[in-house]
Formats: C-alpha cells, sequence, structure tokens
C-alpha cells in the first residue's frame, strides 16, 4: 500500500487542523493505521492509531480528548482532526499502516511495514 499524508500547516495555539492520510494501492481498512510526529531534536512518537476492520482508537495521553483519529472507507482515507493546537504539537507528522500488527506493537514505529511522506504541523502566535 501507498500513504500519501497532507494537511499539515501554520496555525495559532488553540486553532485546528485536518490530516489526511489517502492510501492507493489496497484498501485502507484492512490495515492497521496509525499517525506518529517527530518534533524537532526529539525521537518520533506514537500519537494516534485506528485498528484494521474496526473503529477500536488509542491516543497518547497529550492528545486525548483533543486529536481524533478516524476512517472513511468509501475515500480510502485515515484523517486525524486535531482540534485546540498547543505549541508542544509543532511536529512532522507521518501516517504508518501494517496489517498484521498485535496491541503490544500499536505504539512502535519499527513494526510498520508502510509509511507515508511527513507533512508538517507548526503551531505558533
Amino acid at each position: 500500500v501507498q500513504l500519501q499524508a497532507s494537511g499539515g500547516g501554520l496555525v495559532q495555539p488553540g486553532a485546528s487542523l485536518r490530516l489526511s492520510c489517502v492510501a492507493s494501492g489496497r484498501t485502507i481498512s484492512q490495515y492497521t493505521v496509525a499517525w506518529f510526529r517527530q518534533a524537532p531534536g526529539k525521537e518520533r512518537e506514537f500519537v494516534a492509531a485506528i485498528w484494521r476492520s474496526t473503529t477500536n482508537t488509542h491516543y497518547t495521553d497529550s492528545v486525548k480528548g483533543r486529536f481524533t483519529i478516524s476512517r472513511d472507507n468509501a475515500k480510502n482515507t485515515v484523517y486525524l482532526q486535531m482540534d485546540s493546537l498547543k505549541a508542544e504539537d509543532t511536529a512532522v507528522y507521518y501516517c504508518a499502516a501494517d496489517r498484521s500488527l498485535i496491541l503490544s506493537s500499536l505504539r512502535i514505529g519499527g513494526q510498520y511495514d508502510w509509511w507515508g511522506q511527513g507533512t508538517l504541523v507548526t503551531v505558533s502566535s
């Protein structure tokens, strides 16, 4: 599967953005899809994931209640709705997909076989 991430930009604190991860070549609902991010000078970190074939979702604690991951099967797309953005959300965001993850591997980037290019989110006043 090929993944194309988009939707990043420069916004002020408190604003919202919606990132998109469009899949081609395969049906995205067959994959567990996650968003990771990497801030300057920091390691890549897990943000959110949605399980294959279900609507079950997982979030890192720092984004719970502010970010929502969802999937539109008709558009073969996974979204990350980001509300109440903070300066510390500034990072390059990547989507990733895998067909055979288990729960214990969900937050580990190295376990995902497919990655999109990053999209930069900058939150600044």
